[in-house]
């Protein structure tokens, strides 16, 4: 690549492998690059800023496109950047394309309830994106030369948490915002809370010790920090 992650604000985690904390709600959007197809994880919160993730990451890629979308969970500064990108396979944990039809209304409510413009708001639930491929166990995409696994982790901070495996040495896991840093983790009215131990589990699983964990929001963290949220969440929320 003839441009440099750094140059767009992005953090290389990996070779072909990085990911931008995004202004205002600090979400991650993240982007692994295949020989012959690129995966995004999360898009942002409106249509506008998706398609600034989505200039950005051509640059990066040398003017290729984005080929695969993942979506981690139904939450507005997660998924509703996901209309600029046309013609992506888009994938999501089962159970998600049901969410974002029934629950188009009360997205756009929570956006605006956090602030986002009306009109984006709008806009972006207008044209809302659901997932092509819904992800029950797990799901492996070839991207040409690498392979990621997608592994439906939740619930726990929704009903329909995706996370985003990247082997490797280290391998990468991108958490979703079932591992939060930069605030405690939060816990809506869609969220499960009696199974989100056991979904941080899961991360360490496929992630193992040596992995660097990559939270929906904040920064880079390791087992050890999965581990001590796991056992917070458990005491919090009385579950073994």
């Amino acid at each position: 690549m003839d441009v440099s992650w750094e140059d767009f604000g992005w953090e290389r985690l990996a070779e072909g492998v990085g990911r931008r904390r995004l202004p205002v709600w600090d979400a991650t959007t993240a982007l692994v690059v295949g020989e012959d197809g690129a995966l995004l994880y999360d898009t942002g919160a409106t249509l506008r800023e998706g398609a600034e993730i989505r200039s950005q990451a051509q640059a990066l890629m040398g003017g290729r496109r984005v080929t695969h979308l993942a979506l981690s969970h139904p939450h507005f500064d997660h998924v509703l950047g996901a209309a600029a990108f046309a013609g992506v396979e888009v994938f999501g944990a089962v159970g998600l394309d049901a969410v974002l039809t029934r629950g188009r209304d009360a997205l756009r409510a929570d956006a605006l309830r956090h602030g986002v413009e009306e009109s984006e708001a709008v806009e972006a639930t207008d044209v809302l994106v659901r997932p092509h491929h819904l992800v029950c166990g797990e799901w492996t995409l070839d991207l040409g030369g690498r392979q990621v696994l997608l592994a439906n982790a939740g619930p726990g901070h929704s009903g329909h948490d995706l996370a985003v495996l990247v082997p490797g040495s280290p391998g990468v896991v991108f958490c979703g915002d079932l591992v939060e840093e930069s605030g405690d983790p939060q816990a809506g009215p869609d969220a499960i809370p009696s199974r989100w131990p056991a979904a941080l589990d899961r991360l360490l699983e496929l992630g193992g010790e040596d992995a660097r964990y990559v939270p929906g929001h904040g920064a880079v963290v390791d087992a050890a920090f999965v581990r001590a949220q796991r056992d917070e969440l458990a005491r919090r929320f009385g579950v073994s």
